[in-house]
């Protein structure tokens, strides 16, 4: 690729040079790029973009504007890497692909692997999916759509079906051998799996334990029972845990007669573990499956639904102001403080809610830790309402002049400090018990009952204190 410097493009193959310091591409370079894109450059930029790793060329796509997309993967034809897909936002994914005729991406997915192409087909209509795989070779046709027809998000949908399987009776040195002469094995794998003429997945063997062993020693001797197999139908979420419980590179697929359907592979579950943790942050905050290449009216209805929650949310929180509304106009100051401890008890509730989601999610908090869980927070949310009631109650205090006031508050605080703990942990734990995500429908509930329970608490306390009569 090239780097660019005062005088122009220079030749150069490192990762420096084509990111800069902050991470981001070299504007020179991109400048570059664009320039070569405009000029219908097709020499340099095949020069320049050849040597790119696929995540590269998929920043590098993500950075371009998107008419210059579309050039770009015109202009470099044959010579387009399509893996640099899987590694763009879905949006921009699918307006490439979509613009693409169907015979293009035929010819493309025959040099993928199986992954990827399944990655790219997933979210073509059914239509022009049955077109693209009536193109393509049988056996290529076959796996791809065995891999289509799981579910999504699941091990049978980011599986490879490209792996190495030989039965238990061959030798060593013939599985060597077969290793050296075959050109249609996979080019990496970590493993060679062991299966009955059925293809029922018998055990695994290990490349290492392969090549330390003499060529006449059988393979059943050697192999290993696969006691991690993951079932074609399992949740991607569930088997990326898998692998992080046991220090898994590889594991194989089977399906539900435990015959060896493919191999799931450490990069893929990298992948995973990094789109389910944005999926629970983008979902706490209400924001969906939003993406930065979304348009904007995309973006604006993927966040009106839970704004229209919180709208509704606020209008309970603020009949509960109404019923004091006497109590406000005798006493001014009460108008200025509600904020607070309305505020602190949602942030207190955010931070333990936080904690209990990912929790949940990573499978760390179940039925035999949940109570001592319980009586941590409800410790923590009394310790800090009580630290907190003291500074709050001398501030207010001092800034009215009214002792009154300060008890009231600090009393408060105490009380919407203590259920915010309290409503941060129960609240998910009883969603996740019922079926609902947590992550998605945690922060509506959670900010409900801090806004109602800290007004009802300052305000009741007020009432109660000065004598006020209800309206």
């Amino acid at each position: 690729m090239a780097e660019m410097d005062d005088n122009g493009p220079e030749t150069a193959d490192s990762h420096a040079d084509f990111y800069g310091e902050d991470g981001a591409i070299r504007a020179s370079y991109l400048a570059h790029i664009g320039a070569a894109i405009a000029d219908r450059d097709v020499l340099t930029l095949k020069n320049d973009i050849a040597d790119l790793h696929q995540s590269e060329l998929g920043d590098l796509i993500e950075a371009l504007q998107p008419d210059q997309r579309m050039t770009l993967v015109n202009l470099l034809g044959r010579d387009f890497d399509f893996a640099a897909l899987t590694e763009v936002d879905d949006s921009i994914r699918e307006n490439i692909v979509d613009a693409l005729p169907n015979e293009q991406i035929a010819e493309a997915v025959q040099d993928l692997d199986s992954d990827d192409a399944v990655y790219i087909l997933e979210d073509l209509d059914q239509e022009d999916q049955d077109e693209i795989l009536s193109k393509l070779p049988f056996t290529e046709r076959i796996r791809l759509r065995r891999a289509l027809d799981y579910p999504e998000e699941t091990a049978g949908r980011r599986m490879q079906t490209e792996f190495v399987a030989v039965p238990p009776f061959w030798s060593v040195g013939k599985t060597i051998d077969y290793l050296r002469e075959d050109q249609n094995l996979p080019d990496d794998f970590s493993q060679i799996f062991v299966i009955d003429p059925t293809f029922k997945l018998l055990g695994a063997v290990d490349l290492d334990r392969l090549l330390r062993t003499r060529r006449p020693t059988k393979i059943e001797e050697i192999m290993h029972e696969t006691r991690h197999a993951i079932p074609a139908t399992m949740d991607q979420e569930e088997a990326a845990r898998e692998f992080e419980q046991y220090d898994l590179l590889s594991a194989a697929v089977v399906d539900e007669n435990d015959r060896l359907v493919g191999v799931l592979t450490i990069d893929d579950v990298v992948d995973v573990i990094q789109q389910e943790a944005e999926e629970d942050l983008l979902r706490m905050g209400g924001v969906g499956d939003e993406e930065l290449s979304d348009s904007v009216l995309a973006t604006s209805r993927s966040r009106v639904p839970w704004l229209l929650v919180n709208l509704l949310t606020a209008f309970l929180a603020a009949s509960v102001i109404g019923l004091f509304d006497h109590t406000i106009e005798a006493i001014v100051a009460l108008a200025v403080l509600m904020p607070i401890v309305a505020g602190m008890g949602g942030n207190a509730a955010s931070q333990t809610m936080t904690v209990t989601v990912r929790a949940l999610a990573t499978k760390d908090l179940d039925i035999y830790n949940a109570w001592r869980i319980i009586r941590r927070e409800m410790g923590v949310g009394s310790i800090n309402g009580v630290l907190f009631a003291i500074l709050i109650g001398v501030v207010a205090g001092v800034w009215f002049q009214d002792a009154n006031i300060g008890f009231i508050i600090g009393a408060a605080m105490v009380i919407n400090m203590f259920v915010a703990a309290v409503a941060g942990i129960l609240i998910p734990l009883f969603l996740d018990r019922i079926g609902i995500d947590p992550a998605v429908a945690s922060a509506v509930f959670v900010t409900t009952v801090t806004d109602v329970v800290g007004f009802f608490a300052f305000l009741g306390l007020a009432t109660w204190w000065f004598g006020i009569g209800l309206k």
